[in-house]
């Protein structure tokens, strides 16, 4: 039955135009090529080369080793991160424009490029669990969505759980903050659901985010999980800021 409800015909009528847009030819953000997508091949081969990567940070690492030092000599709570690119030119800007722009638009090609991270594919097919990292509920009032929460359902598809890692309060501004400091700014920012928690239990998560400057985010959001008995928690990234 056809709903006539202004709101159902609202809804319908946004995926409508959602759908048509995606369909009109644009230009790559970054060279302005046109007709192209949102990032054309061109320029994800020149500004997103595979590289070599620490399996648990996602740092450049170069002489075929697996993991970076500071990874071995501290090992993080992630069982291995992937990430796409470095955050830097052209992708802090377009990060900007999905973040702070409004421009929900974004999430569909910059998954595709997560899609694409060696081991992606295997890291989303074993995953139970597909967590977007949460944002504090003021941040989400004022920015509208979680950008996390939209790169996770272009991945996971039915085993993203959004309300089960949540976010209890936004941490003070870290950016000039030093690992340490930044994990001690996020001690107990994080919690889980406790009616979901128990559907942890051994349990493969990945954890989804849009950057990872020193992985403390990452690392403050895999501690519930460890509690509640997950197996395993991984991550993956867009973008890793160089070391």
């Amino acid at each position: 039955m056809l709903d006539a409800r202004p709101s159902g015909i609202w809804h319908r009528g946004r995926k409508l135009l959602t759908s048509l847009i995606h369909r009109l030819p644009s230009q790559c953000a970054v060279c302005h090529t046109w007709p192209a997508e949102r990032v054309c091949p061109d320029c994800r081969a020149r500004f997103a080369p595979a590289l070599a990567r620490c399996r648990t940070c996602a740092s450049v690492v170069h002489g075929g080793v697996a993991q970076c030092g500071a990874c071995l000599l501290h090992p993080p709570p992630l069982d291995a991160c992937l990430a796409a690119v470095d955050y830097g030119y052209p992708w802090a800007q377009l990060l900007a424009q999905f973040k702070f722009q409004g421009d929900a638009g974004w999430a569909g090609a910059l998954a595709a490029l997560m899609r694409g991270i060696p081991g992606a594919h295997t890291a989303l097919q074993q995953a139970d669990w597909v967590l977007p990292v949460p944002l504090a509920p003021a941040r989400l009032r004022q920015r509208g969505y979680n950008q996390a929460l939209l790169l996770a359902r272009h991945l996971g598809a039915g085993r993203v759980h959004p309300q089960l890692l949540l976010r209890t309060r936004e941490a003070e501004a870290q950016s000039q903050l030093t690992r340490a400091q930044r994990l001690r700014n996020l001690r107990g920012a994080f919690v889980l659901d406790p009616l979901a928690a128990p559907q942890l239990a051994g349990r493969r998560v990945l954890l989804v985010d849009d950057v990872m400057t020193t992985g403390a985010t990452l690392h403050a959001a895999a501690a519930p999980l460890r509690n509640a008995g997950a197996a395993q928690v991984s991550a993956i990234v867009l973008a890793r800021t160089p070391a």
